[in-house]
């Protein structure tokens, strides 16, 4: 059986009170399969990491951070402190250790 996969997820510019005000936390994902028997790929990705984190981590107004299968515009995603768009956003394989910054920039007003 694979082992799990220690990544380490973090919030901010308020999308820290969506995960019960949690700003950082080291999470140890289960073997892919184990988690989602029915996904199409062999290991994680940002896009799998998004639904455990919607189904272990969110405690607040689902709708503030996710849209559809990705997260909702104006949520930034940095993948080890670079945009995860220079890494292929939801496609992007996690590794072992990755930091996985999620910084909201939408404002009341």
């Amino acid at each position: 059986m694979a082992e799990t996969l220690t990544v380490e997820v973090m919030f901010g510019g308020g999308a820290e009170l969506l995960f019960n005000k949690v700003k950082r936390k080291e999470i140890a994902l289960p073997p892919l399969k184990t988690f989602l028997p029915d996904s199409q790929n062999q290991n994680w990705t940002l896009k799998e990491l998004l639904i455990w984190l919607k189904d272990n981590l969110l405690v607040e107004r689902e709708e503030l951070f996710l849209k559809d299968d990705s997260v909702r515009p104006g949520i930034l995603v940095l993948i080890n402190e670079e945009d995860w768009e220079l890494h292929g956003q939801l496609n992007y394989e996690l590794k072992e250790n990755d930091k996985i910054m999620f910084i909201s920039t939408l404002h009341g007003g």
